[in-house]
């Protein structure tokens, strides 16, 4: 075979054959170019993450309403409104969101950071920075926008450098509702 007739076996030919030689290369492209070109140009190894909770939605509501049902917690955590208002994604996003990340390098306060759960099983927490501290090296303290409290469970009171994954810079609406359903979808048969 040729390539001409390769070519137009794979982009123009209505066969199921095609159709998952289809799926196949667009994995191995996402999976081997694209997302590692990613990681690369944002520095560092998890340039994209699908968001798999509701810790960070604001549950439809603007930001003036979410802050009067939040800002108890905030406030007695030194976080006033105008502080809140400067945040990257002061709206939060939701389950199913994408979100672009960048090198865990210069993180402040009211940043939206990737970590490592401590005992390194599970996804991945994407929680706010709420405060900064040292004790002989830097921590941080998250908190999930929706959730009421920084949760004990997640180790998030003491976040150290290492486990940081990456820093948030932007997020793409619902896309990552293809990984959350395919990834539930995979993981039901591993359940029978």
């Amino acid at each position: 075979m040729n390539f001409k007739k390769i070519w137009k076996f794979i982009w123009h030919d209505d066969s199921l054959l095609s159709w998952i030689i289809n799926i196949i290369l667009a994995f191995i492209l996402v999976k081997f170019i694209i997302y590692p070109g990613f990681g690369l140009l944002f520095q560092t190894n998890y340039p994209i993450v699908a968001v798999v909770s509701s810790s960070m939605e604001h549950n439809n509501m603007n930001f003036d309403e979410w802050w009067e049902n939040s800002k108890y917690w905030y406030q007695a955590n030194n976080i006033k409104k105008e502080d809140f208002e400067n945040f990257k994604m002061k709206n939060g996003f939701n389950k199913g969101d994408i979100i672009f990340l960048r090198s865990g390098k210069n993180i402040n306060l009211g940043d939206i950071i990737v970590f490592k759960r401590v005992n390194g099983n599970g996804n991945p927490i994407i929680h706010r920075v709420v405060k900064i501290y040292s004790e002989n090296e830097i921590y941080y303290q998250t908190k999930g926008d929706n959730n009421p409290d920084s949760i004990a469970q997640f180790q998030e009171f003491k976040i150290t450098k290492d486990m940081v994954l990456g820093k948030s810079m932007f997020k793409v609406p619902y896309l990552g509702w293809l990984k959350i359903l395919a990834t539930d979808f995979i993981s039901s048969f591993g359940k029978s």
